[in-house]
């Protein structure tokens, strides 16, 4: 039972960043690459404001917002001008935001891997389960995340306006819908959405380096491509399933050495048999 809540927890947590990969596919149709990196600066931001300012609950926000601002930055800076370019030079754009991210946080806090001081949770004993706090925190607020940001897509004037661009981007102009700010609102939920995933990460691994975002995210981008990238719900339930697989392949000593390589190997799988993961769906293009 530890091990299912633990793969949860991080389930959760890949799901919070494979929400980010899915919304902006489906809206701007691009692979933002750099997402992952943004779990990085949350880390980083959570880390500075928490030395100099004391309160975790306030470097949390110092976090989200300049994550949110980052995230706005870059698809007005680095995307916005290519938004007719070909898809390979958007990918290659995006490869380079990450690595100069990176490049930055290298030059600003070194390639050494530091240490994060949090506020410890402690367990909780459910009988004669014991169960990690940070886990139980970590899993009942992405889920209330998740339902937040569907009820958000589903019900209000913005999310329906999202919507509508990621159905028909000239369409949704010709309505009268900003369509920029509607991709600028989606760049900024998903960096968002990847502070909030950076803190939770800290609360399993308490330290942060240049490098921190990268296999978090490809393994996001995984769960995503495996829920059906462009679905919400899909992105939701390829980083559960992704989390539960991981902490069930580390907890067995025969399989632990082969998680990595396990996780890839369902990816394939689920693509020979649905290429559009599981809750995916073809898209007819237009000429």
């Amino acid at each position: 039972m530890t091990i299912l809540i633990d793969g949860l927890s991080l389930g959760a947590i890949y799901a919070l960043i494979a929400l980010g990969y899915s919304m902006v596919y489906g809206i701007a149709k691009m692979l933002n690459f750099a997402h992952g990196d943004i779990i990085m600066v949350g880390a980083y931001s959570v880390m500075v404001a928490v030395a100099t300012i004391g309160s975790p609950i306030a470097a949390v926000i110092a976090a989200v917002v300049l994550c949110t601002a980052l995230g706005i930055a870059i698809e007005k800076v680095a995307y916005r001008p290519l938004r007719g370019a070909s898809p390979l030079a958007v990918l290659i754009t995006a490869i380079g935001v990450s690595y100069l991210l990176q490049s930055i946080a290298q030059l600003i806090f070194g390639a050494r891997t530091q240490p994060v001081t949090l506020v410890s949770l402690g367990a909780v004993s459910i009988g004669k389960l014991t169960v990690s706090l940070s886990s139980v925190v970590t899993l009942a607020v992405g889920a209330v995340i998740m339902v937040g940001l569907t009820l958000f897509i589903k019900t209000t004037k913005m999310g329906r306006a999202m919507i509508a661009v990621s159905e028909d981007r000239g369409a949704a102009e010709l309505m009268g819908i900003n369509v920029n700010f509607i991709i600028s609102l989606t760049f900024a939920i998903g960096s968002a959405l990847a502070a909030a995933a950076g803190v939770f990460y800290l609360l399993q691994i308490p330290s942060v380096s240049p490098t921190l975002g990268s296999m978090p995210g490809i393994k996001a981008f995984t769960a995503a491509v495996i829920g059906g990238i462009g679905s919400i719900p899909g992105a939701m339930i390829g980083g559960i399933m992704l989390g539960v697989i991981e902490k069930v392949c580390q907890s067995i000593p025969a399989l632990s050495p082969y998680t990595t390589a396990i996780e890839f190997g369902l990816l394939i799988l689920i693509l020979l048999i649905k290429p559009t993961g599981l809750l995916g769906r073809k898209r007819r293009e237009k000429v």
